[in-house]
């Protein structure tokens, strides 16, 4: 596993947007604004290990395999969703945005959870706090940095670590 946030620094990442990242007792935190932080390192075939807390009232995600860095979205990118309240649960906590539904939808405010993405060729693979709640086959997108996603509420990130297969 490659480290690329251990809570000190954050000169693995290009900021996209205005979101207020900070870093506060080792985590990567926002609550105001909207944008990404942005890997500086493009990526194929990998597993992320990432470890986030989020209020009840969060938007977040990691966008993975972004086409256009400048501008991440579930268009350009895989959005794995870190959305408890999402008008369109399906695609809330869990799932991939327009990709892979999750049901029942998992809630993960209020805590620290636990995300492991794996993309093998067309393979993503999406764990939860121990339990899968994607395996699907898509080839959309196929490489490219990957995001942390900022849109509402509190959100923080540690512990963010890579490993290209």
């Amino acid at each position: 596993m490659v480290i690329l946030f251990d809570g000190s620094s954050l000169d693995n990442w290009h900021a996209i947007g205005n979101a207020n990242w900070r870093l506060v007792d080792g985590a990567v935190q926002a609550d105001k604004g909207s944008g990404h932080l942005v890997s500086k390192n493009s990526y194929a075939d990998f597993q992320i290990r990432a470890e986030f807390w989020v209020d009840s009232d969060a938007n977040s995600g990691i966008f993975i395999r972004c086409a256009d860095p400048q501008k991440p979205g579930s268009s350009t990118c895989y959005e794995v969703q870190i959305y408890d309240k999402r008008p369109e649960p399906d695609y809330g906590t869990g799932a991939i945005v327009n990709v892979a539904k999750v049901s029942p939808m998992p809630k993960a405010g209020g805590r620290w959870n636990t995300y492991e993405i794996t993309a093998k060729g067309a393979q993503l693979t999406v764990t939860l706090n121990g339990t899968r709640t994607v395996d699907v086959q898509d080839s959309k997108h196929a490489r490219g940095p990957f995001s942390l996603q900022y849109s509402a509420g509190v959100v923080k990130f540690r512990k963010v670590e890579i490993k290209p297969l």
